[in-house]
């Protein structure tokens, strides 16, 4: 193992046990609780570089300008990808991109965090409360407010899906808001959006004409995963022999292929391969029904405000499940008959 890739996977190890002690989730002590400080300038700290969890950031940034109006964001994030997925939030002034391996970019990670020690912020938030940079990074910046994630839950009356990593932080942000009396809105939690332009929607109109026509309407299926969340090609034909039965003669079959270009299908459907996320989202946009395994396409699905069924074998739905659009999420551990909810997808697109 080289040199930095051992110190990077001790800094791993050992982050989140020093982490741990860093803030309390509260920001009375930063505050005089009977003086209204407006909040214009704000920081989400969420150093993560993977498709889906930067989506599912999306709901709180819909949050804060609810809130917030005219408020001016920026957002620590890994990766170049977040340019493309906060493309149309116009509150985000600044991306701040940290270093996917920071030991191999140990200059430009320590002027990152450098300049966000020397700029002042009105409130500051660690999207995810495990992560231990996010911590830090909340630590370390310059701020009146500062939200942690951590959340008492001894007395509080929480909402069923609390949970679940994107609405967690808005829970903690209306709760310490009201906490120190600032007013919050309390509306329902904003859905997954990649807010995609007419101009982005006509173009993945015009792509899934080209693929299937007009004549039926389009079902999507996405087949791959990261591992372990993948479904075996076995469990797969197997299921897509139902859809076959079920949606053939009403529905056209899309399969979406990963970058990889897999398909646990064997490319059994038309298939559509795209490296453009955003593309990509426009396209499911135009299918009446999703269906995928816990993924960064599941999320993107999602965005497009497309019905989404999300498969769960590995990993908590309640956490990472899809919502919004009628959307919901199938534990195949514990549904074993496909059969049943393969017909339950056919009723909801009565």
């Amino acid at each position: 193992m080289g040199i930095l890739k051992f110190f990077d996977e001790y800094r791993k190890k050992i982050m989140p046990k020093i982490m741990g002690e860093v803030g309390d989730g509260h920001f009375e002590k930063y505050v005089d609780v009977n003086k209204q400080i407006p909040i214009k300038k704000i920081l989400i700290c969420r150093p993560n570089h993977r498709l889906g969890n930067l989506l599912l950031t999306t709901p709180l940034i819909q949050e804060l300008e609810n809130t917030f109006q005219g408020c001016e964001i920026d957002i620590i994030v890994k990766g170049g990808l977040s340019k493309i997925i906060f493309r149309e939030y116009h509150s985000i002034r600044s991306i701040i991109i940290l270093p996917r391996k920071p030991f191999n970019q140990l200059f430009k990670y320590i002027k990152v965090w450098v300049s966000v020690y020397f700029k002042k912020y009105d409130l500051v938030i660690n999207a995810v409360d495990g992560s231990s940079s996010g911590r830090l990074l909340t630590k370390a910046a310059k701020s009146l407010y500062k939200i942690f994630g951590d959340f008492d839950i001894d007395n509080q009356e929480l909402s069923a899906d609390f949970y679940h990593i994107s609405k967690r932080p808005i829970y903690n942000l209306r709760h310490y808001l009201n906490r120190v009396g600032h007013t919050t809105l309390n509306t329902e939690i904003g859905h997954l959006d990649l807010r995609l332009t007419d101009k982005e929607l006509i173009k993945g109109q015009d792509i899934l004409n080209e693929l299937v026509g007009l004549k039926k309407p389009t079902l999507a299926i996405f087949t791959y995963a990261t591992a372990p969340k993948c479904y075996s090609k076995s469990w797969w034909s197997s299921f897509y022999k139902i859809l076959e039965d079920k949606f053939a003669n009403t529905h056209h079959l899309l399969e979406i292929l990963p970058i990889e270009n897999i398909s646990q299908i064997d490319f059994k459907t038309t298939t559509y391969y795209s490296k453009d996320v955003r593309e990509i989202c426009s396209v499911i946009a135009h299918c009446d029904l999703f269906i995928g395994a816990d993924s960064g396409m599941m999320h993107l699905a999602s965005a497009s405000k497309t019905t989404t069924i999300g498969l769960f074998s590995e990993t908590d739905d309640n956490e990472y499940g899809t919502y919004g659009n009628e959307s919901y999420n199938i534990n195949t551990n514990e549904s074993e008959d496909l059969e049943v909810e393969a017909e339950r997808m056919r009723q909801l697109l009565l």
